[in-house]
């Protein structure tokens, strides 16, 4: 039925109608009524569609026909007095020209003009067409089958016309060929086969023409209103359907996927049941029960249906419950893998944290505004884009339509941070902390802002975000950058920290001892030993207002941890506490590396030693072979095989602690492309033309700057970003605790399956 139904459907979209039309009657159906209905269906149209193919196919050969009749007709007299003329002058050759001049003559009608004049072949031709493209090629290869004895008329046809074998139009040329003898008439029909050149009888007698002409045009009339009668009756059978086809298609899609899943049923032949193992939620078991229930009463069952909950040692499936605004970002992290069954899930946290960091990389309130418009647009809209068809880039815009809103508002919060609006500053937030040294002129027009500097004249910092005199300042790249980088560093260090509390919390779920003292401990110890004490000493800095060299101290910290600080020095005892912190960073790598593996390789064989043997009865073997041989694999351990695991995990996380803390300058390097490309367009593009009174000049370099601004800050900035976000998200926080090994619970439901295409 599903076969029928996609042949009607097919059938209805060629023929350009829609299945919108409701008839007056609509009454229910069953699928033995539909099979009937579907069958009746198919055959009515494959007969109306035969007949009409047929109709059709002499219909294009009368229309050639009439074609020919009035082309052929004004060439057949010119062309037939020029060829009887290169016959005649074959004859005269003979009689009174010179050897040499009769040489250049063809074979054939050399050897046709030796013959007595009253015996030479009667002079014949064929009239049809041929394609447009191949009329050169066929007067050449006729040229030579005939050798030169043919003579070829042809007059193209203004519009292309619909050709009898392969129903489509094409540009055609109608040709009237003469040529002498019986040998040369094979040879020319075997080539205007080839050549797919459709030939047709043209009389000799111009009454009989005219007489031929007038019939075929009745016969153009009549089987044009043959066939306006059957595409009227078709067309009837598709509105008699109406929208029920619909209908229909849903029904036959239901029934298929209910026989599909009844098919993975076993069946008990003792009891003759149907036995259905499958996972579902906890909280959907008083639905399932009701709705067995429901199920048991509506068909009248005698036999009540048992709903039992199995245990089992097979990992169930991972399940998600979302909405349309969670969905996104879940999606988000399941392109990386599906968690492990009970993880912990870092869809909750990365619904702020993904679009806060495209933020800081994306940070101005002006480009965030224009995006946060078209994400309006989306969501305001999501009904009736929702009920569309869409194409691929506006369906993933579609559906990561909260993801982008998000993303939006926060780039509006960071570039109020960085005081950017499409590269210009503002003090929305009080006056700047800093004034000219000239009084004469304001902060703003200071001549030495781009070369001495200005001077700070109050201790109350400007209130929200990076104080407005830094922008065109000669110090404005030195001062944002140190800013980003640093920044970046925290919000990474803040974020590992995040995903190595997570695996505690993994492991305290799953209740893994190991896992809790020989990987949480001595990783957040290492990470923090290190990288946590730089982000301590980056806000010490900030809050002092001093201005020791950090990387000075990051490096000395390992080549000379003993040396004095001299002015580097932050605070009493550094010296001491790096040297602890730097043994406790030594210790924690050991810590991860060699007794999680041994104590493992003891558990094994306390495990073994203790195991106790039992008689089986005879009535239990059978049933607990499955059970024998998964515990026989669980118990299988290679300790040579464990140590390198985890060996290979330690080394991957002290190497990643140093490479993910610097992936996070990825955050300060695009931050500083996207200011540095905005303010290239406003000062090069839109300033220079404003620079110009003409307006047209103006109006150019707007155009400019806002075509740049859209394609290459909002469209490809924008993905650079996302995908950065990305990349951090998947490796860099994930990789701290999510495993991602799992497979998703896929639900049997209509709804879903009323989705996709394929019937």
């Amino acid at each position: 039925m599903g076969r029928k139904i996609r042949y009607i459907q097919d059938q209805i979209a060629k023929s350009g109608k829609t299945s919108s039309y409701r008839p007056l009657t609509d009454k229910d159906i069953n699928l033995n009524e539909l099979e009937t209905k579907l069958t009746e269906l198919e055959a009515e149209l494959l007969e109306i569609n035969a007949n009409t193919d047929r109709l059709q196919r002499t219909h294009s050969e009368l229309t050639e026909l009439q074609l020919v009749l009035h082309k052929a007709g004004v060439l057949f007299g010119s062309a037939r007095d020029a060829a009887s003329t290169v016959q005649h002058q074959g004859a005269d050759t003979e009689n009174g020209s010179s050897i040499e001049e009769a040489v250049d003559y063809p074979l054939l009608q050399e050897q046709e003009m030796q013959t007595d004049p009253s015996k030479q072949a009667r002079l014949g031709f064929v009239t049809g067409l041929i394609s447009k493209a191949k009329a050169a090629s066929f007067e050449r290869i006729i040229f030579r089958a005939t050798r030169g004895n043919m003579f070829l008329k042809q007059a193209p046809i203004e519009d292309a016309v619909l050709d009898p074998a392969t129903g489509e139009k094409v540009e055609k040329t109608v040709f009237v060929l003469f040529f002498s003898g019986e040998r040369a008439r094979t040879k020319v029909v075997k080539i205007c086969e080839a050549f797919g050149a459709n030939r047709y009888h043209f009389p000799d007698d111009p009454n009989r023409q005219r007489q031929m002409k007038s019939e075929v045009d009745m016969r153009l009339v009549e089987l044009q209103s043959t066939l306006d009668a059957g595409i009227h009756h078709r067309d009837n059978v598709f509105n008699s359907i109406g929208y029920n086809l619909e209908k229909w298609a849903v029904m036959v899609r239901r029934e298929k996927a209910v026989y599909v899943t009844l098919n993975m049923l076993s069946i008990d032949v003792t009891r003759k049941c149907l036995v259905a193992e499958g996972w579902c939620p906890v909280s959907a078991k008083p639905k399932i029960h009701d709705a067995l229930q429901r199920a048991a009463h509506v068909s009248n069952s005698q036999v009540n249906t048992i709903f039992q909950v199995l245990h089992t040692k097979e990992t169930p499936p991972s399940y998600f419950e979302t909405n349309k605004f969670t969905s996104a970002f879940q999606e988000i992290v399941e392109a990386y893998g599906v968690g492990r069954y009970q993880e912990a899930n870092p869809g909750c946290f990365t619904i702020i944290t993904f679009p806060f960091l495209f933020a800081v990389m994306f940070g101005d309130w002006g480009h965030g505004i224009c995006l946060l418009l078209g994400a309006l647009y989306l969501v305001l809209n999501e009904k009736k884009l929702g009920s569309k068809k869409l194409g691929d880039t506006m369906e993933m815009a579609y559906g990561g339509r909260y993801v982008i809103l998000l993303m939006a508002m926060f780039s509006i919060y960071t570039g109020f941070i960085y005081n950017e609006f499409f590269s210009v500053s503002f003090g929305f937030f009080g006056g700047s902390a800093y004034q000219c040294p000239d009084p004469q002129y304001s902060v703003k027009n200071c001549p030495t802002a781009t070369t001495s500097g200005v001077e700070k004249w109050s201790y109350e910092p400007y209130a929200f975000g990076i104080d407005p005199i830094w922008h065109g300042s000669r110090s404005e790249l030195p001062f944002t950058n140190s800013l980003k980088m640093k920044m970046s560093i925290l919000l990474g260090i803040c974020q590992m920290n995040l995903g190595i509390l997570l695996s505690y919390f993994n492991a305290r779920y799953f209740r893994s001892a190991l896992d809790v003292w020989y990987q949480f401990i001595p990783q957040l110890l290492f990470l923090n030993a290190l990288f946590g004490y730089l982000s301590f000493l980056i806000i010490l800095k900030w809050c002092q207002g001093s201005k020791p060299d950090l990387y000075h101290i990051m490096i000395y910290m390992f080549l000379s941890p003993t040396e004095d600080l001299g002015e580097n020095q932050l605070f009493i005892g550094q010296t001491y506490v790096q040297i602890v912190l730097l043994l406790v960073a030594l210790v924690a790598v050991p810590w991860m590396l060699f007794p999680k593996p041994l104590i493992m390789r003891k558990q094994h064989i306390q495990k073994m030693h203790g195991r106790t043997y039992g008689f089986l009865r005879e009535s239990d073997t059978e049933s607990t072979d499955l059970e024998v041989d998964v515990e026989h694999d669980e118990e299988e351990f290679e300790f040579s095989e464990v140590f390198v695991h985890q060996m290979i995990h330690t080394i991957e996380f002290v190497l990643n602690s140093v490479s993910n803390t610097a992936s996070y300058l990825r955050l300060w390097a695009l931050s500083l492309a996207h200011a540095q490309l905005s303010a290239v367009f406003y000062d090069r593009v839109l300033m220079f033309a404003w620079e110009y009174t003409n307006p047209i000049i103006r109006l150019i370099g707007l155009i400019v700057f806002a075509n740049a601004t859209v394609v290459v800050l909002l469209c490809m900035e924008t993905l650079s970003a996302f995908l950065h976000a990305l990349r951090l998200h998947w490796v860099e926080f994930q990789g701290k605790f999510y495993q991602g090994d799992g497979y998703k619970f896929h639900p049997f439901s209509f709804k879903t399956l009323f989705e996709e295409d394929d019937l």
